[in-house]
């Protein structure tokens, strides 16, 4: 089904808990799909489910504004550096602990809710760099992020850093003169212990897969203690073992992004990624208005949900065939068949988009008159 024919019939409503803290969440994929007999070209990965999303969109039914244009959205929402030169000193070492002064409790309240508290930005890994940690997964398989593993080690070198939206950096000065980097990889470990947030930290290389995993001198045993290179995002206290020693005075040196988390006021979707701030301070459910992507009939055993459509879809296999064969003869006495069947299959939609009312700054549809809908509050 091409991507151009966006039928009513495949418009639906989009809806995902946040998670406390996550404010960029990818678009959710299908699992790997094949067919009973699996043949080297039966086989699908990681389609995206939808083909995007778009407005009315909200946060427990509260409408939030929508943006597809980073430049709009930061403009809103700037992401503002928080940079902590001198935060700490080498001392000839590897292994440091380090407190970022600004943000929240270093303990949980009774109900594990944090709020009116600066919390620090997570990192992101895009959906190119999720499908390349997961390559060999089976159809059982389910891929969404956040990604909670226990060692990052037998990730860190499929991705590069392009796939990776860095939350918080950690620099310092090698007795070189070098630039010693570690930095958030979009992964949190699997502590088990408590509700807060801990990132894997890694050092980046060059692309495409340069990256290096830290090593810890005493590595623990399960369950995994969060002292092994870990950043937490609520309190700010960092551990980091460093690839090499960071001598006696030389400084090192912390950036982050750092926002009080509440309800989402604002999303974005860029990069095939919904991001939302603030950061979600609990769970809420958001709801986006979105195109679904007809891949998941494509088993023998499944048939096509709207008949309407089939013998478009036929007509539309055969055009393929005749393409890639090189049989443009027939394939040029069928395209006008294969045009008619297309707009057979557009009327119905046209149909129902033109019953609805254009939007204008007059209008109080929810979608564009933000301000009276409340949308950009905090």
């Amino acid at each position: 089904m091409s991507a151009r024919v966006e039928l009513f019939d495949f418009r639906t409503t989009y809806q995902f808990q946040t998670t406390p803290g996550i404010c960029q969440y990818n678009m959710p994929l299908y699992s790997v799909q094949a067919e009973p007999v699996p043949e080297p070209d039966s086989v699908i990965s990681f389609y995206p489910v939808y083909q995007g999303f778009k407005v009315p969109c909200s946060a427990n039914g509260i409408h939030t504004s929508f943006y597809t244009d980073p430049g709009l959205f930061y403009n809103l929402w700037p992401n503002y550096v928080q940079s902590r030169p001198y935060i700490s000193l080498g001392d000839g070492g590897s292994t440091y602990t380090i407190q970022i002064p600004f943000t929240g409790q270093t303990t949980n309240p009774p109900n594990n809710f944090h709020c009116n508290t600066f919390s620090l930005i997570p990192g992101h890994l895009d959906i190119t760099g999720i499908i390349n940690c997961t390559d060999g997964f089976s159809s059982s398989d389910v891929i969404q992020d956040p990604i909670f593993t226990n060692d990052l080690t037998p990730y860190v070198s499929r991705f590069s850093t392009a796939n990776v939206k860095v939350g918080v950096v950690i620099t310092a000065t090698a007795a070189t003169g070098k630039n010693i980097i570690v930095q958030d990889s979009g992964f949190f470990l699997n502590n088990g212990t408590n509700s807060d947030l801990y990132g894997l930290l890694y050092t980046p290389g060059p692309y495409p897969s340069g990256n290096l995993a830290l090593t810890n001198p005493n590595p623990p045993a399960p369950p995994y203690s969060v002292t092994s290179n870990t950043v937490n995002y609520n309190t700010g206290l960092i551990n980091v073992n460093f690839l090499e020693i960071i001598p006696v005075g030389n400084p090192i040196n912390v950036q982050v992004y750092a926002i009080e988390q509440g309800i989402p006021r604002a999303l974005m979707f860029f990069n095939n990624t919904i991001t939302m701030l603030p950061p979600p301070n609990t769970q809420y459910l958001m709801e986006l208005t979105a195109y679904l992507t007809p891949a998941a009939f494509l088993s023998q055993s499944q048939s096509i949900p709207f008949s309407y459509m089939s013998e478009y879809i036929v007509r539309g296999s055969a055009r393929k065939i005749l393409s890639d064969t090189g049989d443009w003869d027939q394939f040029n006495a069928y395209e006008p068949l294969f045009i008619e069947q297309e707009r057979n299959v557009w009327k119905r939609s046209q149909r129902q988009f033109t019953s609805t009312r254009t939007d204008t700054i007059f209008s109080n549809t929810g979608s564009q008159n933000n301000f009276n809908q409340g949308s950009l509050g905090t």
